[in-house]
């Protein structure tokens, strides 16, 4: 049987936005009431911040193809100008 082990960051971040859109989702219902909203608004907002944080690693890390000026694909970091 096939082990179902993450490989790498993307299924850990993508099950931290289905949750934080489920947050979302609950918390546009209006339907809870003023402690749960409450409880689920900061833990919405630890998510978020937890996802930008990974974002903004991976973003450090991202390496962009580009063409050259005689049409040769090459590799540099995402930040070089």
């Amino acid at each position: 049987m096939a082990s179902k082990e993450p490989t790498g960051e993307a299924p850990e971040f993508e099950e931290g936005m289905k949750s934080l859109e489920g947050i979302v989702a609950r918390l546009e219902q209006g339907n809870l009431p003023l402690e749960q909203s409450l409880d689920a608004f900061e833990k919405g907002i630890g998510l978020l911040r937890v996802l930008h944080a990974k974002l903004e690693e991976v973003e450090r890390r991202v390496e962009v193809l580009v063409r050259d000026a005689d049409g040769v694909l090459r590799v540099r970091d995402a930040d070089e100008t």
